[in-house]
């Protein structure tokens, strides 16, 4: 967001973002619709489902923390391996991120920039196997909506990256050269006068399409993958049902829940972005991101078609960025990004948004929210999302933003090399395994820093767009 009022024209000082005119329409009247909800959008299809299990057993072969996309995808490759577990989700399942991204997906990670904006480097190794991993949770994705009939909107329609300030994109050209260097052809290049074609704003100065990318209907999605695990018999899910302790027992766990203790063979984490003080190592090497959404009432008929007339997805390159979308439907926009980097309430949330779509698209300025919501994104310190082992558990974490296809892909992964390594064969190299994930200097779980990153980078932001 910019440090600008509605029409565009700077009122406020750059320190002063919290001036009324960011929060209020030009015209003094509410954007919220009548019936506005501050709960996703996604939810008017499915919603969380409370699944509580009559008891949980005494013992079982894995107990898998997190009842998200990692966490079912572990859960059903271990029981197609034959092997029993028990999913912990400590309020109802899909009540967390899994339904309350964007729905955006592509074949490819955000790399190169921790969440500070540090500079990483990244060893031209790794940044092939990172090329490589991405494409095969892309593919990965596909195939699971096929082989479990998963309904949920599931397209191919690419991604248009817009430069946010000519600097930008020069920057975007350079990105270009070496993704054509490396072998890529599936992006190119619009430049300003050619971005209608693309889009129906002359917000940007130019982008980028990147065809292999695409989206689905990300609650339709994980309900699809629930009902897939709820047809396996070997695995229990036990709803609001949170683990208190971890504690080493044998070669094993002893797992402390709010409905009693387990013991279990194995243990996987996949709580990302709501990873808490029962695994304090894991805690302090992930930093929760709020991202805020909106879901406009339905467009003028033809307008929707105007401002997306290819059906992209569409992100860009501001460091407080901003993400959108039209519904499955297409009558709608689903307008996200980090109004703030933690949560705020509803109404002021949809308000910073509402006012973010605007300056993109000015047409829009009377059209109203009917839904608003928000869900921590779960990111590490080098950028990367993980899979591995710490003390002897196991974790997938660290979605990064790219959690559609990366978490269902790297929980499946996980699944099965612990199915192999308790049938006793090899089981193969764990994507992003070899790197360890790292800690965060001066970092114990609390998230202090993100208001002063959080107001650096809009200011940034600022100086890039409206004075460089």
């Amino acid at each position: 967001m910019t440090l600008t009022s509605a029409d565009d024209k700077p009122k406020v000082p750059i320190l002063n973002v919290l001036s009324k005119s960011v929060f209020m329409p030009e015209n003094g009247q509410s954007i919220l619709a009548s019936g506005f909800k501050d709960e996703p959008y996604w939810w008017e299809a499915f919603r969380p489902q409370a699944i509580e299990a009559p008891s949980l057993p005494a013992s079982t072969d894995v107990v898998v923390v997190g009842g998200g996309y990692a966490g079912l995808a572990a859960a059903r490759a271990l029981a197609d391996s034959g092997i029993q577990s028990v999913v912990l989700e400590a309020a109802e399942f899909g009540s967390g991120a899994s339904t309350r991204s964007g729905g955006a997906i592509s074949a490819g990670l955000s790399i190169g920039k921790s969440f500070t904006g540090k500079s990483l480097d990244y060893s031209p190794d790794l940044v092939r196997d990172v090329v490589g991993w991405a494409v095969e949770a892309y593919r990965g994705l596909f195939d699971l909506v096929e082989k479990e009939n998963i309904d949920c909107h599931l397209e191919q329609r690419g991604r248009f990256l817009g430069a946010c300030a000519a600097s930008h994109y020069e920057g975007l050209r350079k990105r270009y050269d070496k993704l054509r260097a490396g072998g890529a052809a599936d992006c190119y290049l619009v430049n300003r006068e050619e971005q209608r074609r693309e889009i129906g704003s002359d917000y940007y100065h130019g982008g980028m399409v990147l065809e292999t990318a695409g989206k689905l209907h990300p609650a339709l999605f994980y309900g699809g993958l629930l009902a897939a695990v709820r047809r396996r018999n070997s695995i229990t899910l036990a709803g609001h049902c949170r683990a208190t302790g971890l504690t080493r027992s044998g070669d094993g766990w002893r797992i402390a829940t709010t409905a009693g203790e387990m013991q279990a063979r194995h243990v996987v984490i996949a709580t990302n972005g709501y990873t808490g003080g029962v695994t304090p190592k894991l805690q302090r090497r992930l930093v929760p991101i709020a991202s805020h959404v909106i879901a406009t009432e339905e467009l003028p008929q033809g307008l929707a078609l105007k401002l997306c007339p290819r059906g992209r997805t569409f992100s860009e390159t501001r460091r407080v960025l901003n993400y959108y979308r039209l519904s499955p439907d297409g009558k709608r926009v689903i307008f996200g990004g980090r109004a703030r980097f933690t949560e705020i309430d509803g109404e002021k949330r949809a308000r910073l948004l509402h006012a973010a779509l605007v300056k993109r698209f000015p047409e829009l300025a009377e059209v109203k929210v009917t839904h608003t919501w928000q869900g921590n994104v779960a990111f590490t310190y080098d950028a990367l999302p993980h899979a591995g082992e710490i003390d002897g558990l196991h974790f997938v974490l660290g979605c990064n933003g790219s959690g559609v296809s990366m978490m269902p892909f790297l929980g499946d992964a996980m699944g099965r090399s612990i199915a192999g390594r308790l049938h006793g064969r090899p089981h193969g190299r764990m994507p992003f395994g070899d790197a360890p994930l790292p800690a965060i200097p001066l970092y114990t779980g609390k998230p202090w820093f993100l208001p002063a990153i959080g107001g650096a980078f809009r200011a940034l932001d600022f100086f890039d767009e409206r004075i460089r």
